[in-house]
């Protein structure tokens, strides 16, 4: 099993500086605050490629597979405590060395990492995925190492990562910060060949700086804020958790006992089991809303098309994001709940392709063509806001 720990939300508090200037004076003073600085680690749009230079004056072309395994680097970077944009250039470099932001499958060692997802397949001793990791050193189970969101989290390590104390994550090195990017990518792969990783350390800050954005304008501007496109889809509630109670489509109604039309999907769940954000993307309500109940919307970008989840009848005290706040695929957002027009606890998710107050289709099924990937325990909860303001 792997060992899953709930994230401190202590970082939260240096989320609410009103300044960037005493948010620019507070980093330099405590690094783990970058991890938390307005839009610095904030995925956008993901380009079909990009072009850069390697130290050595290498010309490389990552495409869009690459670069979204980038991007699921970068968010969990964004969401790992004390990791800040110098932790994620490292893990970058180190992917980029270890596989060329690959995830690759080692057929030879292990048939079945074939069954998994991969961008090829490779044969260095057992490793596997994007930065080699092997299952014989202890980094975790095949299925967990094809992965890419739990290879991003091992690399990280620390308290919350899946191996602490041991193999060693950049978190669990001691003063990682002060390190060169390479030395410092080395200490945690032990590679042979240690010198390799700082040639690509302009390929990592060139992909960082091409797949985040700035923060979005304040102070009352009318900028749009840039809902990112999502690295993964998950289902929104723990597996083994929940039963499927009401589909969408026409129904009597179990309230007022007539026939209506349900504009979502209910999965019936224990009274404060977590939900979890289906797709990566940007709170923008989270409150009380009459027949809903406790209701939380998300804005996300899924295929380069808008779309807004609805998760309903959470209680007041289980709604956990406010407004403003980013999320990420498979983070606690709130608890089940039986608020509003409801007669027991359950989730009613709705999906709206287009975005908040389009029509409703069926979330179930949006599910399953999505390829939602299933949810086995707990997750950090959201800590760090979009505009750098809390409520």
């Amino acid at each position: 099993m792997l060992k899953k720990f709930l994230a401190t939300l202590a970082v939260a508090a240096v989320c609410f500086g009103p300044a960037t200037v005493l948010v620019s004076v507070a980093v330099l003073a405590n690094p783990a605050i970058a991890a938390c600085a307005p839009g610095s680690l904030i995925v956008g749009s993901i380009p079909d490629s990009l072009t850069a230079t390697t130290r050595n004056g290498e010309t490389v072309t990552l495409n869009r597979q690459q670069l979204t395994h980038a991007a699921t680097i970068i968010t969990t970077g964004s969401q790992t405590t004390g990791v800040g944009r110098r932790g994620v250039v490292i893990a970058l470099m180190a992917a980029l060395t270890e596989s060329h932001l690959r995830m690759l499958s080692n057929t030879g060692t292990y048939p079945e990492s074939a069954d998994y997802p991969n961008d090829g397949d490779a044969s260095d001793h057992d490793s596997l995925g994007l930065f080699q990791m092997r299952p014989q050193a202890g980094w975790g189970t095949v299925a967990e190492l094809m992965d890419p969101n739990y290879q991003a989290r091992a690399f990280y390590g620390g308290p919350t990562g899946p191996n602490y104390p041991s193999p060693r994550g950049l978190l669990d090195i001691p003063g990682w910060q002060q390190l060169d990017p390479g030395e410092a990518a080395q200490a945690v792969e032990v590679s042979a060949f240690p010198d390799r990783y700082q040639n690509y350390q302009p390929v990592a800050e060139a992909i960082l700086t091409a797949l985040t954005r700035p923060a979005p304008p304040s102070g009352g501007g009318s900028g749009e804020v840039v809902v990112p496109e999502t690295t993964r889809i998950v289902f929104p509630l723990p597996e083994d958790t929940w039963v499927r109670t009401s589909a969408f489509g026409w129904r009597i109604d179990p309230v007022t006992f007539e026939e209506a039309f349900h504009s979502g999907s209910d999965y019936g769940a224990a009274d404060g089991t977590p939900v979890y954000a289906v797709a990566d993307g940007i709170v923008t309500h989270a409150g009380y809303t009459g027949n809903w109940g406790g209701l939380i919307i998300v804005e996300h970008t899924v295929g380069g098309e808008r779309v807004a989840s609805y998760y309903a009848h959470m209680w007041e005290h289980g709604i956990h994001v406010t407004e403003g706040m980013t999320v990420t695929a498979g983070q606690h957002i709130g608890d089940v709940g039986s608020s509003g027009k409801s007669t027991g606890p359950h989730l009613h998710l709705e999906i709206r392709p287009g975005g908040q107050d389009q029509p409703a289709i069926d979330a179930d099924q949006w599910l399953t063509d999505q390829g939602a990937e299933g949810i086995t325990g707990g997750t950090a909860r959201a800590t760090c806001t979009l505009s750098g303001s809390g409520r």
